[in-house]
């Protein structure tokens, strides 16, 4: 089960972090509560994650999540740039979550 949160804990590490480029630092209500209320539930099933997981392997998933879902939707909603270069990268870092979620215990 703590993968289960761990996956959705970084899910929603993703909706939080889209959430700060609506909020407009903050000015916005809506994307402002969203956001929040992403960071809140993010958290709280990351520590639920590292009850069971080691915490290096947690917060290294849990981050490589967000990122990797982050520059996705920055790539397809704000039209942030692709490159063959990045696109390299984000394999490498895919291949880091994949790895250490197939060596982790």
């Amino acid at each position: 089960m703590a993968w289960v949160y761990l996956v959705i804990a970084g899910i929603f590490e993703v909706i939080w972090a889209m959430g700060l480029k609506y909020s407009h630092g903050f000015t916005k209500l809506y994307p402002s509560l969203i956001t929040l209320g992403g960071m809140v539930i993010s958290f709280y099933l990351l520590s639920l994650a590292t009850k069971t997981l080691p915490i290096g392997t947690a917060y290294a998933i849990w981050t490589g999540i967000g990122a990797l879902g982050a520059v996705l939707l920055g790539i397809f909603l704000f039209n942030e740039p692709v490159n063959a270069l990045r696109i390299v990268f984000l394999c490498l870092l895919l291949a880091g979550i994949l790895g250490l979620k197939l060596t982790s215990v």
